[in-house]
């Protein structure tokens, strides 16, 4: 399996535990913050990207939906909302994340439409060709091993069905990059200490978008995986893009 840059970058480089470990510990810490942060750095425009990323698996009634990185249940929620997909199954490596998300899919009243379990992407603890559409929402980045996870995601999906991925991407305006640079490297990381009390995993984020193959790189990856018709949609200056895939 191929090694690419950002599957070696950790939140605690001190630390000799695997990416995987280190990754679902950092989450786990942050989870009783993660939603408010998200939607505090971003201003709320998080929001607009997922319900963007979301339209692109409208194109067919969505029987059995894979959220892959599901984190606190936010895609999940809003996917059912948006696309009514008959059942949504969520998978993570953070117990801590998911029980936040558990508690927001129990509010809503939808326990019997959506269901959250710990699960890898390096190993989707499923059958082959099960699921109608898959998505994952600011997750590859995390993916201890891009290219198994992507290889994981294909093989559980049916034939004919859509990968939908939102992640960070980097812009490339000359006035914009630098404000950007400078948000996401010092204020980032200095609010996600002041709130979630773990500046490391703020920093992390910085270092993984850094890292992290984007736009034309990583739609060969997606091709190298076996996926076609792959596109990708820059959103907000290019601080984030959509891509998509089909088996």
């Amino acid at each position: 399996m191929s090694q690419f840059a950002h599957d070696k970058v950790v939140p605690y480089s001190q630390s000799n535990a695997e990416k995987k470990e280190q990754v679902a510990s950092m989450f786990d810490s942050i989870a009783s913050r993660y939603d408010f942060l998200n939607r505090f750095l971003s201003l709320g425009i998080d929001q607009g990207w997922r319900k963007t990323a979301i339209g692109y698996l409208k194109d067919k009634k969505i029987n059995h939906l894979l959220d892959i990185a599901t984190g606190t249940a936010d895609m999940a929620l809003m996917a059912y909302r948006q696309i009514q997909p008959t059942k949504i199954t969520g998978i993570d490596i953070s117990e801590g994340m998911m029980q936040y998300g558990r508690i927001k899919i129990e509010q809503k009243g939808l326990s019997n439409k959506i269901q959250l379990s710990l699960g890898d992407s390096t190993a989707i603890p499923f059958e082959a060709a099960q699921f109608d559409g898959a998505m994952v929402a600011f997750g590859v980045r995390n993916f201890a091993n891009l290219e198994k996870g992507l290889q994981e995601i294909y093989r559980v999906l049916l034939p004919g069905s859509k990968l939908v991925i939102l992640e960070f991407s980097q812009p490339t305006s000359f006035w914009f990059k630098p404000i950007y640079t400078f948000y996401l490297k010092w204020v980032t990381p200095t609010i996600g200490k002041l709130f979630s009390g773990n500046k490391a995993a703020y920093t992390y984020l910085n270092e993984s978008v850094i890292a992290f193959p984007e736009g034309a790189a990583f739609l060969t990856i997606l091709e190298q995986a076996g996926f076609k018709n792959v596109s990708q949609q820059k959103l907000s200056l290019g601080i984030c893009s959509i891509y998509c895939g089909s088996k």
